[in-house]
């Protein structure tokens, strides 16, 4: 598989690697600056020249994988007067590596793409995350209405589902961040305690108050749902007090990247 479509493939599996590129080169060497590859845990796609060169760029880009960390550069010298770990390779020259994690990006479920389940769209499609926007309203999906995320870094993935929007959730990557913001508290409801039954997601946040939260918990509690407190209710940060629908959405997204960014990928 090319380097690029390896790329693409892990991302869609969700699964990390890393991104081998021959940053620089002095003298000779098998592969011109450029070149790339893809290692994973189990496997490698591409090629930065073969040999001991490429053995040593494999060992270290696992050792990326399992150290975790950010970029790093390695330095390998191709001469038969070097040490070689994986049999000599003598082109004469010298390589620099640059090693890029490529981590599992972060997967985040707005449901309900109300005012603010839109504007909180716009802030969470600026960043490289898998976003899942869900709604049983179909006006609230429409390609006009989400024009404004034609420019998204995030993947965008739309779920129109007029019945059962709850059904969704199975279809969620493990670890995702769901949010429940819908235009019904009944539907409100009917999320939350289906989240509460749908193992591996990382976080679940209501909109809300306190005393809509009150409610929620009593009703859960006597329906059996498991753990009700793993819901965070009211989301945001409380420090935000505006009832604009881009104020609301802009403290949700400060503290949901912010949960985002202390979890491992």
């Amino acid at each position: 598989m090319r380097w690029d479509r390896a790329v693409q493939t892990l991302r869609d599996r969700r699964e990390p690697g890393v991104l081998v590129t021959v940053a620089t080169v002095r003298g000779h060497s098998p592969r011109e600056a450029g070149a790339k590859m893809v290692v994973t845990a189990d496997a490698q796609h591409g090629t930065v020249g073969g040999g001991n060169l490429e053995a040593v760029a494999v060992e270290r880009a696992r050792e990326l994988l399992l150290a975790g960390g950010g970029t790093r550069v390695v330095d390998v010298a191709l001469s038969d007067k070097a040490p070689y770990q994986h049999g000599v390779q003598c082109c004469g020259g010298e390589v620099g590596l640059l090693l890029e994690p490529l981590p599992v990006v972060p997967a985040v479920a707005v449901f309900g793409v109300g005012h603010v389940g839109l504007e909180l769209a716009r802030i969470l499609a600026r960043h490289d995350l898998d976003l899942h926007l869900v709604d049983s309203r179909p006006a609230q999906l429409t390609p006009e209405r989400l024009a404004v995320l034609d420019d998204a870094i995030a993947a965008v993935h739309v779920h129109q589902v007029p019945v059962l929007p709850e059904l969704v959730l199975a279809e969620l990557p493990a670890g995702s961040h769901v949010l429940v913001m819908t235009h019904d508290h009944a539907e409100d409801a009917a999320l939350c305690d289906a989240a509460l039954r749908t193992p591996g997601l990382a976080s679940i946040g209501l909109i809300g108050s306190a005393g809509k939260w009150a409610r929620f918990r009593r009703t859960l509690v006597a329906d059996g749902a498991p753990d009700p407190d793993r819901i965070t209710c009211p989301i945001g940060l409380p420090e935000l007090t505006g009832k604009e629908p881009a104020v609301i959405a802009v403290g949700v997204a400060a503290a949901l990247l912010g949960a985002v960014a202390r979890v491992p990928s």
